[in-house]
């Protein structure tokens, strides 16, 4: 598990979106075990309590769910995990926008920039893992 925490907002809430970036991309799949609370602390140096807290804003939000005394899980809904996915491409549009919006490019320059960026980006990746 590897985040990169920022100074800017906190711990716990950068855990949740990592889990939610992780879903989203399948990494995390549903039904899946997670590390315990003081397993995710330890691998991440935080304090327990923060980690508690995060497992618990996922429990609240149906990300995770936990059975008695057995290990917690990815939930299994597919309806919370289409709307994670949603959720994380509007975010990240609504931020692109708001940079984007001062320059005021025309629609269509900005959408054929976007995809030959995109189309770019996925090709140096596939390069680097050549």
């Amino acid at each position: 598990m590897n985040i990169q925490f920022n100074k800017r907002d906190p711990i716990y809430l950068q855990v949740v979106q990592y889990f939610k970036q992780e879903m989203a991309i399948a990494h995390l799949k549903p039904g899946q075990e997670i590390p315990s609370r003081r397993d995710l602390a330890n691998q991440l140096k935080i304090n327990p309590n923060t980690a508690q807290k995060a497992y618990k804003e996922m429990e609240n939000s149906g990300l995770i769910y936990t059975e008695g005394n057995l290990p917690s899980r990815i939930t299994e809904d597919s309806n919370v995990l289409k709307n994670v996915r949603k959720e994380l491409l509007d975010e990240a549009t609504d931020h692109f926008i708001v940079a984007i919006k001062p320059i005021q490019v025309p629609l269509d320059e900005l959408v054929d920039l976007v995809k030959k960026k995109y189309i770019q980006a996925s090709k140096d990746k596939e390069d680097s893992h050549d």
